[in-house]
């Protein structure tokens, strides 16, 4: 027997060094980032409209433009833009129903958005036009539609909300009045008139339209009202007054309505209570002392933004004694219009406007970690993430959170989801920390470490626009959309296996995308329910081809999801997710 000692005093030298890194960390600090850069969800808004009469369909490459640096039409700053604004005007449908030929270029308009990366934030009017040839602001009729008429336009646009749900930040309640603003109304209280108020049956009819807008709109999605009494009124009744109790933490996220009403103001900034957004419709008084704080409290759980709309005192940054950043964070403001009114928004250049390009919605950024160092095949891996939010407000719709690890030497990929929920990562600090079962199938090697903050829709979750980049120096990978923790996971050799313990073997669904932007369930290589062996590898053949959004899957390697489901994706294949 020969014995080659030069390659046994390597293996012993090999072991040495395994065994040292069993039950070691290694703790690493992050550097903050001041760049601005597109993010889903939140910051500038891009404004679009489109007409019944004359249908402007969105253009994908205007709007993926809208993700890359440039400067908003009369506008003096520059932005980045993940989100658009989109009007759709019903003006010829007052009588009637929506025609198809609209609904079909709605749905193509949420297709293109998609493909586009960004998200829509949808409004429905019936009219933009004004008439002030009385001598008042706006004379009446206004021109918008019955509430008959319109509650039947929204059983019509409910499959289409509910479809294409996963690219709607939110939707305004819209629909009432010039603009769909909820104030210059034939049917339903116009406050512009004597005496100012709005009566029971004012509001009863409101709260029908928002209960059936709510009920349109996918329960995971806010319905943003442009006063914050008509949230009031909703969920305590027409007789609330402006004294309610605004939202608790035990509330949020719960898909009640309470918990699904946001906010949106058009005249942000404009005075004291910002145009009558802070009025008392019930007695004809503005009301700031009591709404602002009602507004202050609840907008820390649901959707806020808008659009300034006037200079005022009010207008100009803290550092000049108004109250732009002051409230921007009281009331958590996730976006804001970067087309309107630039007369406001450009008195920020110079002053504050870094601060708001930053801070519009979340902001987060890594700040410490503690990580194993080795672990054996088959062993938990131990991490402890510090992260800090500095913007406004937290990251308003679900987000699922994936450690990512990715063998240095073959690239294969293996995810592990976290179970945190990042709508709870309000302004300030918070971390996370968790185990993770590393299976024996997993090969021995060194695997470099990421974070994931992907859209939990299916069809968005691997496209690397809506995942979210933390505010880091030199940690984002814009190609695979993750987050580089930069540590390096040594996995070592071993027979034990913790999956017997742990939870490792998930259902299945099986989902087929097609170049429209559809998904649809299917059973062609598995059967659905079908529970698989983690470690079992899908041949999957290589004439397949699926076309996701606006490319094809091209990454040659497997990708397997642990803990909370798998996913295999090959080069030119099919897109098996497991859930």
């Amino acid at each position: 027997m020969i014995i080659d000692l030069q390659k046994l005093v390597l293996y012993f030298l090999f072991l040495t060094f395994a065994v040292s890194l069993q039950g070691q960390t290694t703790s690493i600090t992050y550097d903050y980032s001041l760049e601005d850069f597109a993010n889903p969800e939140r910051g500038w808004y891009r404004y679009s409209a489109t007409r019944s009469g004359n249908y402007t369909a969105l253009d994908s490459a205007t709007i993926a433009g809208y993700r890359l640096l440039h400067t908003p039409f009369s506008a003096g700053y520059s932005i980045h833009a993940s989100l658009v604004f989109r009007y759709f005007f019903l003006e010829d449908f007052k009588t009637g129903p929506i025609s198809t030929a609209y609904l079909d270029a709605m749905e193509q308009d949420f297709i293109t958005a998609r493909k586009a990366g960004v998200k829509l934030i949808p409004r429905f009017a019936y009219t933009d036009e004004v008439d002030n040839s009385c001598g008042s602001s706006f004379c009446p009729p206004y021109g918008d539609a019955s509430k008959a008429i319109l509650l039947s336009h929204i059983a019509q646009l409910k499959p289409l909300l509910q479809n294409y749900g996963d690219i709607l930040l939110g939707v305004q309640m819209g629909f009432i009045g010039i603009w769909g603003e909820n104030y210059y109304t034939d049917y339903f209280g116009d406050a512009s008139q004597s005496p100012f108020t709005l009566s029971a049956t004012n509001w009863t009819d409101r709260i029908e339209v928002l209960d059936s807008l709510l009920a349109a709109v996918p329960i995971n999605r806010n319905v943003q009202v442009r006063y914050p009494q008509m949230k009031q009124k909703e969920v305590y009744g027409v007789s609330a007054p402006t004294s309610s109790n605004a939202m608790v933490s035990t509330e949020a996220y719960t898909g009640s309505n309470k918990s699904r009403i946001g906010f949106h103001n058009d005249c942000f900034l404009a005075s004291a209570s910002d145009f009558g957004t802070y009025n008392d419709y019930d007695n004809a008084v503005s009301d700031t002392l009591t709404l602002k704080p009602y507004q202050a409290i609840d907008s820390k759980y649901v959707l806020v933004g808008g659009e300034t709309c006037s200079p005022s005192s009010f207008s100009t940054c803290d550092v000049t004694g108004g109250n732009t950043l002051e409230d921007m964070s009281r009331f958590h403001y996730t976006y804001l219009n970067a087309d309107f009114n630039n007369d406001v928004n450009d008195s920020w250049i110079g002053v504050c406007m870094d601060s708001i390009k930053r801070s519009l919605g979340y902001r987060l950024a890594l700040t410490s970690a503690t990580y194993d160092n080795a672990v054996a095949q088959g062993n938990s891996f131990t991490f402890n993430i510090n992260i800090e939010n500095k913007g406004f407000a937290a990251p308003i719709n679900e987000r699922d959170v994936y450690l990512v690890f990715i063998n240095s030497a073959n690239l294969e990929e293996w995810q592990a989801k976290v179970e945190v929920d990042p709508r709870y990562w309000y302004t300030g600090s918070h971390s996370f920390s968790g185990t993770v079962c590393l299976p024996n199938c997993m090969a021995a090697g060194n695997y470099n470490l990421y974070l994931k903050l992907s859209d939990p829709a299916p069809i968005l979750a691997f496209l690397p626009e809506f995942n979210i980049q933390l505010a880091n120096q030199n940690t984002w990978d814009a190609n695979l959309g993750i987050n580089d923790l930069g540590h390096t996971l040594v996995v070592t050799s071993n027979a034990n296996d913790c999956s017997s313990t742990e939870n490792t073997t998930h259902r299945i669904n099986y989902w087929k995308g097609d170049n429209s932007g559809t998904w649809h369930s299917s059973a062609s290589n598995w059967s659905l329910n079908k529970i698989p062996d983690l470690c079992d590898a899908v041949v999957i053949p290589s004439h397949i081809e699926v076309t996701i959004l606006s490319g094809t899957i091209a990454r040659a390697k497997t990708v397997n999801i642990f803990d909370q489901g798998g996913l295999i994706i090959e080069n030119g294949g099919q897109l098996e997710v497991i859930q």
